[in-house]
């Protein structure tokens, strides 16, 4: 079955699987008709899973924009780009995860209509970004992502960026997933039907390539835990009004979970359950639980 609300002609996991973060594009404009649906999908995806208000916006490509972007290092490199997709979001407790769960959807949907995309996290809220949708002072920018059509061979530069953020490696999956407690593994065999979800829970794309998501089966409920980066500590980017980009980084993995889960023919719904299983280290937070449906 496939998601009918944002309307994929693939299977997920085949556009997971073939994803990638393009940087060099053909400069020309998308097709006027996938245009117009990417910005119908957009207006959309509004309201994430826990909640939060996002607001998602397609915005032209202007030179402006290379001045925000080589402030983020490698994202200066950034090359051909048709436009971006701006995401804002309210300053509420759930703004990052529903930023990464609406983004990365609206990604998928437009790798499904052919089009090349690339993850920018960062703090946008005082660039050309904010002025060109108008951003509100209860809104920040944790997020842009470029959009076009890929370029038919990748810049040598792509190719080296990837191997530099250690893109095209995975954690094992014994790392990642587990059986009641963080000291137990889970087997692929005992995830059961679970185990298609939770892989493209593994190929999902993160800030640094640091891949922080851990979840733990506990009976019909999986709990899904940030296990942070020292660095990245949400104290400093409340106090600093940063973007918390692992936290964007969870909401990536809650949406490939959810859409190959229903895709499958699993039903559930997200809730908060802190379950209080003993957490490995001070590193690790509860995010959220998919609950099984009857």
């Amino acid at each position: 079955m496939r998601d009918s609300m944002a309307g994929y002609n693939q299977a997920i996991t085949e556009i997971i699987e073939r994803r990638f973060s393009c940087r060099t594009y053909v400069p020309r404009p998308i097709d006027p008709k996938i245009r117009e649906e990417l910005s119908k999908i957009l207006k959309e995806l509004t309201t994430g899973p826990l909640g939060g208000t996002v607001r998602l916006e397609l915005v032209a490509a202007c030179p402006d924009d290379l001045a925000a972007l080589k402030s983020l290092g490698t994202y200066g490199f950034i090359k051909g780009a048709s436009g971006f997709i701006v995401c804002a979001a309210d300053r509420d407790e759930n703004a990052m995860e529903d930023c990464g769960y609406l983004l990365e959807k609206a990604i998928l949907f437009a790798m499904d209509r052919g089009l090349g995309t690339c993850w920018l996290g960062g703090t946008f809220n005082k660039s050309g970004f904010s002025r060109k949708i108008a951003l509100i002072e209860t809104e920040m920018i944790p997020a842009v992502v470029s959009v076009g059509y890929a370029a038919d061979r990748r810049r040598w530069f792509d190719s080296y960026i990837r191997r530099r953020a250690g893109s095209d490696s995975r954690l094992a999956w014994d790392t990642l997933f587990f059986d009641g407690t963080f000291r137990k593994p889970l087997s692929r065999d005992k995830a059961g039907a679970f185990a298609a979800p939770l892989a493209m829970v593994r190929l999902g794309p993160s800030a640094s390539n640091r891949q922080p998501w851990r979840v733990v089966r506990d009976g019909s409920r999986w709990h899904f835990y940030l296990q942070r980066t020292k660095g990245y500590g949400s104290r400093n980017m409340n106090l600093f009004k940063l973007a918390d980009l692992q936290r964007v980084d969870m909401g990536i993995a809650m949406c490939h979970f959810d859409l190959t889960a229903r895709e499958t023919g699993l039903t559930g719904e997200w809730l908060r359950a802190e379950p209080g299983i003993e957490k490995p280290d001070d590193l690790t937070e509860y995010i959220v639980t998919w609950q099984c449906g009857e």
